[in-house]
């Protein structure tokens, strides 16, 4: 594997046919926004003959994604050091940290408790310090600010005994999800020194999860890297201790699906145990298409994996150039599983993942004359508002959910038809 950063994005084959012009715009971009890609993603996925191709504004900084102001101040930088004064005041101003995440942080009489969030009562994420990067960036990823100089901002943590002590310490939580970056980016002797610990008798109540990219943008990870069967027989050591492993893979196109070796990722992966479930924002000049999801939808179910979560973009980094209105979102949510197996209906769509929790956008219904978002949250940091409806005034250029007008119509919802 090869990797592509700002540093030598240059020397990507055949990247000189977009102009001087256009990449200059690219790197200054690419100065505020992480930009990381590999030979693998550049030679397998991208089509460079078409210069609308999805993978290409995944994976590759676009002058878009940045304001015109924000862009002008890149330009007027000077020096490289002056730039990276201007490009650290720009990244503050992109809602580093959306949806409340340091709200998640556990806190203790001895202060924060580093690289881990407590996002629901049942749900601990921990961040691995050695997997707080990816085998390429998602040019929307809402973690962006893992990967820059941004140091106060990040999660990481490099103890496992912080995070065993805080599961000692409530019983009540059932679920560990690996995180980051990417914890496949790690050598299996240093996962397994944050695994193994859960395979313990005393957390025999935990199912681990691993949150993922690399079966899409590297995975040789699980089929010749060096390690690779090593990190198949770890993945077999958890099922066999009674474990329930679920990797949630990240799909955002029907390409990363097609290639010999990414099929037979997935099926090693399921060989070992594992149940793969399958998630992705929906991303303007991305996926932003209900096609595309379907093609996507049914390659997983024909690889034997669950789709899971059909997420809109979160409000932060290049959200201007990546945001799609609720309205399509869902739209694009009923026409991907229309037709498809009713083994696809396990996706859950649009979810936000909001400061309140995981937000569902069921439905646009009519309510004594007038039209309404109807929503659910799915998971809710207050535990008790769990799975409750609530109504928010429709809005067909709305976003996301702070954008949302909520309305109380405990007089009204008996009166309620589909829009």
């Amino acid at each position: 594997m090869r990797t592509y950063s700002s540093h030598n994005l240059r020397e990507i084959p055949g990247i000189d046919q977009l102009g001087s012009e256009r990449l200059r715009e690219m790197e200054l971009v690419a100065s505020v926004l992480p930009f990381k890609v590999n030979s693998y993603v550049v030679d397998e996925l991208i089509d460079w003959s078409d210069p609308d191709d999805g993978m290409f504004h995944l994976t590759f900084p676009q002058p878009g994604m940045l304001s015109d102001r924000h862009m002008d101040l890149l330009r007027g930088a000077g020096d490289r050091k002056a730039r990276r004064e201007v490009a650290a005041r720009i990244q503050l101003e992109l809602n580093p940290h959306p949806s409340g995440q340091a709200l998640n942080i556990p806190r203790t009489d001895d202060g924060e408790l580093e690289g881990i969030q407590h996002k629901y009562r049942n749900t601990v994420l921990f961040f691995p310090s050695q997997g707080q990067t990816c085998h390429a960036y998602c040019a929307y990823c809402f973690r962006w600010p893992q990967f820059v100089n941004l140091d106060g901002l990040k999660f990481r943590s490099s103890q496992v005994d912080g995070l065993l002590d805080y599961l000692r310490a409530h019983p009540h939580v059932t679920d560990v999800l690996f995180t980051g970056g990417d914890p496949m980016v790690m050598r299996t002797p240093v996962l397994e020194r944050y695994i193994r610990p859960l395979l313990e008798p005393e957390f025999a109540h935990i199912n681990v999860r691993i949150g993922s990219k690399a079966l899409a943008y590297w995975p040789y990870r699980f089929t010749t890297d060096p390690d690779a069967d090593d990190l198949l027989r770890l993945f077999e050591d958890v099922t066999a201790a009674g474990r329930l492993l679920a990797f949630q893979a990240h799909f955002s196109l029907p390409v990363e699906l097609s290639t010999p070796v990414v099929r037979d990722a997935v099926r090693r992966i399921q060989d070992a145990g594992a149940v793969i479930r399958t998630q992705a924002p929906v991303i303007r000049h991305v996926n932003a298409d209900a096609a595309v999801w379907h093609d996507m939808l049914e390659r997983q179910l024909r690889l034997n994996m669950i789709p899971y979560y059909l997420f809109v973009e979160r409000d932060t980094g290049a959200k201007d150039y990546f945001e799609t209105p609720l309205v399509k979102v869902l739209q694009i949510y009923r026409d991907a599983v229309m037709g498809l197996s009713g083994l696809a209906h396990t996706l859950r769509g649009p979810v936000m993942s909001a400061t309140p929790g995981k937000v569902l956008v069921e439905d646009v219904v009519t309510i004594g004359g007038e039209r309404y978002f109807a929503c659910k949250l799915l998971q809710a940091r207050d535990h008790d508002a769990g799975s409750r409806v609530f109504f928010a005034r429709y809005d067909e250029d709305v976003t996301w959910f702070d954008d949302l007008e909520l309305v109380d119509l405990a007089d009204g919802v008996r009166d309620i038809h589909v829009a």
